[in-house]
C-alpha cells in the first residue's frame, strides 16, 4: 500500500508542479520562469508582478482545486452508485446551482451573492433528490440515480426558460457561467479548503470504500454500516461538487474521465484512487484552462468547452478499449 501510494505521488506531484508553472508562464503575455522566480522573491517587474499575483496565480490555484474537487466527487459518485458512468453532476447539482446563479444574475446581484445563490441552488437540489429518492423507505442507488436524472431534466427546463426570457445583454455572462469559466473565480481559499477537508475525510475511509464498491450485501456481511457510509459519501460528494460549481460554474467530463484513466494506471484501490484523482483532476483543469486562455489570445474561451473537446474523444476511446477487452 505505501509503495503504491509513494509511486502515485512520485508520478503526479511533479506533473502538478510543472502544469502550474506552465500555466503561470503562458497567456497573452508570456512570462519567463526566471521572472516568475524574481516576482516570488519580491524583485520582479511591476507588470509581471501584477499579472502573476493578481491574475494568473489565483486563477491557477482555483483551477487546480476545482479540478481536484470534481475528480474526487466523480470517484465518490461512482462508488456510491456502483456505476462507472456516474459523474458529479448526475444528481442534478449543477442544474440547481445554475438556476440559482442565473436568477441572481437577472436580479442584478453582485458576484458574492451570485455565488451564494449558486450554492443555495445546489443545496436545494441535493435535498430534493435525496428526499424524493428516500421517500418513506430506504433508497437504492438505482432509485437515487433515476431521481437525479429527472430532477436534472427539470432544472434544465428552468435554465432554458430563464435564458429565453433574459435580456440580451445578460446572455453572454450567463452562457459563460453555464459552460464553465474561471475568469471571475474568487479567492482560492474556499475550494482549497474543501479539497483538503475531502482528502482528510476520505483517506481514512479508503478501505471501507473498497468494500462498499463491491456492493451493499458484501459490505454489510463484512461489518460495514452501509446506510451510514452511503449517506456520508453522498453528502460529501454533493458538498464538494457544490463548491466546484460555486467557483467555476459547470465544467463537464473532469469527474467522469479522470477516475477512469486512473483506474487503468493505478488500479481500483480507493486509498490510491482518491488522492490520485485530486492531483490528476487539478492537472487536467489547469492545462485545460491554459488552453482556454491561449488558443485565441487575447480572447478567452470557457474552460468547459476545452474539457468537453478533450473529454469526449477520451471517453469514447475508453469505451472502445473496454469493448475490445
Amino acid at each position: 500500500m505505501s509503495a503504491s501510494l509513494a509511486r502515485m505521488l512520485l508520478i503526479l506531484l511533479p506533473v502538478s508542479v510543472l502544469a502550474m508553472l506552465l500555466a503561470l508562464t503562458q497567456g497573452s503575455i508570456q512570462i519567463p520562469l526566471k521572472d516568475i522566480w524574481a516576482v516570488m522573491r519580491g524583485q520582479g517587474e511591476p507588470l509581471y508582478a501584477l499579472l502573476l499575483l493578481d491574475l494568473r496565480l489565483p486563477r491557477v490555484l482555483n483551477a487546480f482545486a476545482t479540478g481536484g474537487l470534481l475528480a474526487v466527487a466523480g470517484a465518490l459518485m461512482q462508488v456510491l452508485l456502483r456505476n462507472p458512468l456516474a459523474d458529479p453532476y448526475v444528481l442534478g447539482l449543477s442544474g440547481g446551482a445554475a438556476v440559482g446563479a442565473l436568477l441572481a444574475m437577472l436580479a442584478g446581484l453582485g458576484a458574492a451573492l451570485i455565488s451564494g445563490a449558486a450554492f443555495a441552488g445546489a443545496l436545494i437540489s441535493t435535498l430534493l433528490v435525496f428526499g424524493l429518492a428516500h421517500g418513506t423507505g430506504s433508497w437504492v442507488p438505482t432509485r437515487l440515480l433515476l431521481t437525479g436524472v429527472v430532477v436534472a431534466a427539470g432544472w434544465g427546463a428552468l435554465i432554458s426558460f430563464l435564458l429565453a426570457v433574459s435580456p440580451s445583454h445578460e446572455l453572454p455572462g450567463m452562457l459563460y457561467w453555464l459552460m464553465g469559466d474561471l475568469s471571475y473565480a474568487g479567492h482560492p481559499l474556499l475550494p482549497w479548503s474543501a479539497l483538503v477537508v475531502a482528502m482528510l475525510l476520505t483517506f481514512p475511509l479508503g478501505r471501507t470504500l473498497n468494500v462498499l464498491a463491491r456492493g451493499p450485501l458484501q459490505a454489510a456481511a463484512l461489518g460495514v454500516s452501509v446506510r451510514r457510509m452511503e449517506m456520508l459519501v453522498y453528502v460529501l460528494a454533493a458538498f464538494i461538487t457544490a463548491i466546484a460549481v460555486l467557483t467555476a460554474g459547470s465544467i463537464g467530463f473532469v469527474g467522469l474521465i479522470v477516475p477512469h484513466i486512473l483506474r487503468l494506471i493505478f488500479g481500483f484501490d480507493q486509498r490510491i484512487l482518491l488522492p490520485a484523482s485530486a492531483l490528476a483532476g487539478g492537472i487536467l483543469l489547469v492545462l485545460a484552462d491554459t488552453l482556454a486562455r491561449t488558443l485565441i489570445a487575447p480572447e478567452q474561451l470557457p474552460v468547459g468547452v476545452i474539457t468537453a473537446l478533450l473529454g469526449v474523444p477520451t471517453f469514447l476511446y475508453l469505451l472502445y478499449r473496454s469493448r475490445q477487452r
